[in-house]
């Protein structure tokens, strides 16, 4: 799929890291470029990269080669800018803080006023589906529930870009199935350009517009491989054998990359 205006334009990156047996090549000029609005996966062995190029993109690490853009803006910019939200495989919530508070935090972070963080944590908990679960604590929901908790927390500040390292990967099967139902309906109705990071081939598959496929260190792109899937997609996508087409077209790619 052509790429038009990109939201995120990777150039030639390489990331190095200094290790006990001497140098370690995480990633090898690795080029993408991201369209806003885009449901992004990154699928490939452990140790490609992919978490790397995620962090990467969100300045959470910084290269040792080439450039990334953001909006025309370099990585630390943009989440200077508060251009991003980020969503982890563990919520990472406090125990000791409400689902309420855990939501908030980010605005009283940026000195919101109590009657604003109030009010969007309240449509973002409404967004996830949480709604009568503000005045609980994490101990006493679910996995996949706190997992919503951390998307609603991610969300709250309305960044245009939303990067998730395996955010489902701990979670049980259908559990998994049903976050990603969700996780494209919040997608849908946010408009945020999503960057997932993913072991899982059926959930590339589900979710994304386009997948890219990486290679075993150091991570190169091996294939991008355009979901031609209609959209929007439900259990019944699980079951078109186009579906299973574009899987067996990505594990091939896996297989040989």
């Amino acid at each position: 799929m052509q790429v038009q205006a990109p939201v995120i334009a990777i150039n030639n990156l390489t990331k190095t890291y200094e290790g006990g047996a001497g140098q370690v090549v995480a990633l090898a000029n690795v080029s993408l470029q991201i369209g806003a609005g885009e449901f992004i996966s990154l699928i490939g062995p452990s140790g490609c990269g992919k978490s790397t190029l995620m962090r990467l993109i969100g300045d959470l690490t910084q290269p040792s080669a080439g450039s990334i853009a953001v909006k025309g803006k370099t990585p630390t910019c943009a989440r200077r800018d508060r251009d991003y939200g980020i969503v982890f495989q563990a919520p990472v919530l406090y125990d000791w803080r409400t689902v309420q508070r855990n939501v908030e935090l980010p605005l009283e972070i940026m000195g919101q006023p109590r009657s604003e963080r109030a009010r969007r944590s309240a449509e973002m908990l409404k967004l996830v589906g949480l709604s009568e679960f503000e005045q609980a604590y994490p101990r006493q929901l679910s996995g996949g529930m706190q997992q919503r908790v951390a998307i609603a927390r991610a969300l709250v500040f309305a960044p245009s870009i939303l990067l998730m390292d395996e955010p489902f990967g701990a979670l049980d099967e259908l559990t998994r199935e049903r976050m990603q139902g969700e996780l494209l309906e919040i997608w849908a109705r946010t408009n945020a350009t999503v960057i997932f990071v993913t072991h899982s081939i059926p959930e590339a598959v589900f979710l994304s517009d386009r997948v890219v496929v990486m290679s075993p260190r150091p991570g190169r792109i091996e294939a991008i491989i355009p979901i031609d899937l209609p959209r929007p997609r439900d259990t019944l996508t699980r079951e078109d054998p186009h579906f299973f087409a574009l899987a067996t077209e990505v594990r091939e790619r896996l297989r040989h990359s």
